[in-house]
């Protein structure tokens, strides 16, 4: 195992369009979940200081934990990782939530890299989504994590939000590509279920970007990008070299990680893995055996080679071909033969000596290109 991912999903206020397990913050319910947290890391990880190269504490929002909690939090996981030893150590921080007490305790413990949830330049936008930052915040905070020596920054944005212009998206990126920062990831928005956008979507409540002005903004993104040095090397995330994100891309490398927490997701060796999200059935159940598991799913050869294909297209390198055939035993070709000539065909794909990758047009349609390499299990029994 490579990596974990560790859930906090205690918030200030919920988005109107996450679908994340989140809760609102009390302090006494943060306590019981540290302390389910510690007994389901115990459960997989016993005895102390196990070797993994990345950690991202992902919500909800992490720092929602005041600060005695987040040492309490960092202390458990010193005490199951050798965090001096990672490569990549991630938290995701909000505008707003932070101050110079919190970010020292980060800087002490080792956390090397910043997660940063900014989604939009724009108050009255900002207000639209139900965020409690405002665009001072983003700065404010921005100097508060840089004066602490934390400078590896990754921002966030959304774009296709609702009302937006092409224009407005344009500046909302321009404005935050201002700060330099090492690393962007930009997502068009999508409407989930279970989210307030989801219910006024189906009143009519919510006057979305045409898909057209979509696809304009996703061009102005990559052509802002490249302008301003950020190399693209996943379809929704740039960097400048060396700077890429390393947890992130052991999902897209199909590579095994853990999954702590209430709601989180585990690829373990031949299956993954869906803890509970409802917070009492977690804390109740992890502190009872260690394992808060919703539902396990095995993954045989076939999902295994899906994923591969959707998680390595996703990269702009795209799947290597020597690569595949290390992990499976025989060439892409064998298996995707007709679905590559398609798709290259149709101007949606590349194949070069080493790899199979998107094209511009393919990033856009990448939904589409993945279908094409969903597989029958007589597929299977061709190449076995």
């Amino acid at each position: 195992m490579k990596s974990a991912y560790i859930h906090i999903p205690f918030c200030l206020q919920i988005c109107y369009y996450c679908d994340f397990v989140k809760f609102m913050y009390k302090e006494k319910r943060a306590e019981d979940y540290l302390e389910a947290l510690a007994s389901e890391m115990e459960q997989y990880l016993p005895g102390e200081h196990h070797e993994l190269d990345t950690i991202f504490i992902g919500g909800g929002t992490p720092t929602a934990l005041n600060a005695q909690q987040l040492q309490q939090l960092f202390a458990l996981i010193h005490r199951r990782i050798n965090v001096p030893a990672l490569k990549e150590f991630s938290i995701e921080v909000n505008p707003g939530d932070l101050d110079d007490e919190k970010a020292a305790i980060l800087k002490d413990n080792g956390v090397s890299r910043i997660s940063f949830g900014v989604q939009v330049m724009d108050d009255q936008f900002l207000k639209q989504l139900g965020r409690h930052h405002r665009v001072r915040d983003v700065y404010e905070t921005v100097d508060i994590l840089t004066r602490n020596g934390l400078h590896n920054i990754s921002l966030d944005l959304i774009y296709g939000l609702p009302n937006q212009t092409v224009d407005h998206f344009r500046r909302s990126l321009e404005e935050a590509l201002e700060f330099n920062l090492p690393h962007y990831s930009t997502y068009a928005l999508q409407i989930e279920p279970k989210t307030v956008f989801y219910q006024r979507r189906k009143k009519g409540q919510l006057m979305l970007p045409a898909e057209e002005e979509e696809v304009e903004m996703y061009h102005i993104l990559r052509e802002t990008m490249h302008k301003h040095g950020k190399v693209q090397y996943e379809i929704s995330n740039f960097a400048k070299p060396g700077y890429e994100s390393r947890h992130n891309l052991t999902y897209w490398k199909n590579e095994h990680y853990y999954g702590f927490g209430a709601g989180a997701h585990a690829y373990l060796p031949g299956e993954r893995v869906a803890n509970i999200g409802a917070l009492p059935a977690y804390i109740k159940q992890a502190k009872e055996n260690g394992e808060p598991v919703l539902q396990r799913e095995k993954i045989g050869l076939k999902e295994r080679i899906e994923e591969e294909m959707f998680l390595g297209l996703r990269k702009i390198q795209g799947v290597d071909k020597s690569c595949f055939k290390d992990k499976f035993g025989f060439d892409l070709e064998e298996l995707y033969g007709q679905a590559i000539r398609k798709m290259t065909a149709r101007g949606l794909m590349t194949e070069t000596r080493h790899a199979l990758q998107l094209t511009e047009d393919g990033l856009l349609l990448a939904n589409s290109v993945f279908e094409e390499f969903m597989l029958e299990q007589k597929d299977l029994e061709l190449v076995n």
